[in-house]
């Protein structure tokens, strides 16, 4: 099992950029799929991006897709979101999670969550 920690969230201007990053505890990281997931306020969390075990899949969903990458250094335990060209509408908490086998986009399939990241975007 792995336990998760986010940081890098903040209030940025929209146009703006953001890396957040997801630090895993335990020496079978490299076992695991991640997503990272959202949720604003008063809205069910959904996914923004997942990552393959070894990295060379990655997914989106098509809000983000074009502006945010996601990658990961199993060697550092640590999947990051890279965020770009920032909208108000990605003001949300950010989380990361990790389930082994395959990424999926719903977040009833993963069994392992960070506390989340705050991440605002000014207009």
């Amino acid at each position: 099992q792995v336990q998760l920690v986010e940081s890098g969230g903040e209030l940025v201007q929209a146009g703006g950029s953001l890396r957040l990053s997801c630090a895993a505890s335990g020496r079978t990281f490299s076992n695991y799929a991640m997503g990272w997931f959202r949720q604003a306020p008063g809205k069910g969390r959904e996914f923004a991006a997942g990552i393959n075990w070894g990295g060379d899949s990655t997914y989106y969903s098509d809000s983000v897709k074009g502006r945010f990458t996601i990658s990961r250094d199993n060697a550092k335990n640590t999947v990051y979101l890279q965020m770009n060209s920032l909208k108000p509408e990605d003001t949300a908490v950010y989380y990361c999670a990790a389930r082994k086998g395959i990424v999926f986009t719903t977040s009833l399939r993963y069994a392992t969550w960070g506390q989340g990241t705050q991440v605002t975007v000014s207009s």
